[in-house]
């Protein structure tokens, strides 16, 4: 019987890369080899997922989750479609010093908020239930408490999601009914908002399209909205 001793690091690295952080702890403990192949790896495994890497040309940010080590991705508010965004009348764009991204989306006046985001399972981990969120900050927030957002969540030939929540962080019982109970954004360790859209199990087994989506359709005008992006992340 082969020793683990006896298998070349090469070998070793791509075993350590079928498990997960935890068992790769366990393993290096056992076998010297496990170790020092596990070593090698770790600066690269700590860096991304101490923090994320912007990709493709600044629209997307990858990571991994620090627990799993599982595939996590960031769709930047560029890499989204938004209606009516290329109207200076209705959305600008801006920097923002805690945002990961060049640019973020401010929303300064619309009646019809859509925004719809598409990522391929393939740029994930398999055999993994995911969930996507909105990230977002809300300045001065105008009209959200009055009707609530859908939010929904589409894979292709399979899984479908849809429900209403609302945007606003601020909602009590003052607000209108139509909101009161619905679920609110959490704060996120980087003083971001978000709110979960849905989820969906990636089996890794077919190559689909998962498309995300947040409508309001309410003749309300609305304005203070300011969207980084939507994050695809393991549950």
């Amino acid at each position: 019987m082969t020793q683990f001793e006896e298998l070349a690091e090469g070998c070793i690295s791509t075993i350590l890369s079928r498990t997960t952080p935890v068992d790769a702890g366990r393993f290096s403990v056992i076998s010297k080899t496990f170790h020092s192949a596990a070593d090698s790896d770790a600066a690269l495994y700590l860096a991304l997922s101490d923090r994320p890497i912007i990709v493709d040309n600044g629209l997307k940010s990858f990571q991994l989750d620090r627990k799993s080590g599982k595939i996590c991705y960031m769709l930047g508010a560029r890499s989204l479609s938004i209606c009516w965004v290329h109207d200076e009348r209705y959305w600008k764009w801006i920097t923002m010093r805690t945002s990961r991204f060049p640019e973020a989306a401010k929303l300064l006046n619309v009646c019809w908020l859509e925004i719809c985001g598409t990522i391929n399972t393939i740029a994930l981990s398999p055999n993994t239930e995911y969930a996507a969120y909105l990230v977002f900050k809300m300045v001065d927030p105008h009209r959200f408490q009055i009707r609530p957002a859908e939010l929904s969540v589409f894979v292709e030939g399979g899984h479908s999601s849809t429900k209403n929540v609302c945007l606003d962080p601020n909602v009590d019982d003052r607000s209108h009914n139509r909101v009161v109970g619905l679920q609110c954004p959490n704060v996120r360790s980087d003083g971001w908002l978000e709110i979960e859209m849905g989820e969906f199990f990636n089996s890794g087994i077919e190559n689909e399209e998962v498309h995300m989506k947040v409508l309001e359709k309410g003749a309300y005008w609305k304005r203070g909205l300011i969207v980084e992006g939507i994050e695809i992340r393991p549950k």
